[in-house]
């Protein structure tokens, strides 16, 4: 175990980084090295079912090291950062309080946001509101967003439907640009990471590379076919679920609107682009200790660095 002084010993640390960056790898060989327990930070993994299209932690895994945050919703629940923020911080002292050191792994930038800065006044979700716009052409919802909130209109991602409504609800709820929502996060009584919050990254070539291995990995494993299951328990009708980068381009494969070869390379082109955002959120946010590793790079020297800079 890492000889860290007494007082820094049991305080959460936080990786964070895009997808494929090898931020699980890491995080569970830290784990082991101090004595630590994994908060899984992934707006996906929370789901029961969602295995191989969010590269979930197997039961091999979590036997080796506590995990949580992971399989705790049905398809047909929904999550949100108000709900992770409770469990996170519940798991928090739970994992303390028998002296071990939480560790919040993932790539959900607001997840990190929400829970080391607050949530501020975001506005609850209102449901029927939710149902309202999502029955509304996203072009319209565009349109509105655009003549109301210009600068949430050009940061939003326009062709995540999911994204376009949150900003559309915040205005008609509250009448408040999204932004100034957003001003008022960091007094809410967040987490806090000193000196602990690391954002794992790599080249773009090297994370381009690991990114097709993985989605080439994802559908020899049977994502087709996992797909093919879950829609019969939900996942179609869950707005949060269908935004997973690899389900939603599946389902529509499976729906005939494009052959397997082709989706295959979509959902290739899709994650470079979320790690790319993925990236742009971290970098916008927090101040976190930026490691940059190298494509040889061992898990352990890796673990290194990162303990060298909190002894």
């Amino acid at each position: 175990m890492a000889n860290f002084p007494e007082t820094q010993a049991r305080l959460p640390i936080f990786l964070a980084g895009p997808t494929a960056v090898g931020k699980s790898a890491v995080a569970l060989a830290l784990a082991e090295s101090v004595g630590g327990e994994i908060i899984s930070v992934d707006s996906m993994q929370v789901y029961r079912g969602l295995d191989i299209g969010t590269a979930k932690p197997g039961a091999e895994t979590r036997a080796r090291v506590a995990h949580h945050l992971v399989d705790i919703c049905d398809l047909r629940e929904a999550f949100d950062g108000a709900q992770f923020v409770r469990l996170a911080q519940a798991a928090v002292a739970d994992i303390q309080g028998r002296g071990r050191t939480p560790i919040f792994c993932g790539g959900t930038g607001l997840y990190f946001t929400a829970f080391l800065e607050g949530l501020g006044e975001a506005p609850p979700t209102d449901e029927k509101l939710r149902a309202e716009l999502a029955a509304t052409p996203l072009e319209t919802l565009l349109a509105e967003l655009r003549e109301r909130d210009p600068a949430a209109f050009e940061k939003v991602d326009r062709q995540n439907p999911r994204r376009v409504i949150r900003a559309v609800a915040v205005l008609r709820l509250t009448g408040r640009k999204l932004g100034e929502q957003r001003a008022a996060w960091g007094t809410a009584g967040g987490g806090g990471a000193g000196g602990r919050f690391f954002c794992l990254t790599r080249t773009a070539d090297d994370l381009r590379r690991r990114i097709d291995a993985r989605v080439d990995e994802m559908f020899s494993r049977g994502l087709v076919a996992e797909t093919r299951g879950l829609l019969d328990q939900g996942l179609a009708e869950n707005q949060n679920a269908m935004q997973a980068i690899g389900y939603r381009q599946v389902v529509e494969h499976l729906r005939g609107e494009r052959g397997l070869a082709e989706t295959i390379e979509l959902v290739k082109t899709r994650t470079r682009k979320y790690a790319k955002r993925q990236l742009t959120w971290f970098r916008g946010h927090g101040e976190p200790q930026w490691l940059e590793l190298q494509p040889e790079e061992a898990v352990a020297e890796t673990v290194g660095r990162i303990e060298k800079t909190m002894i």
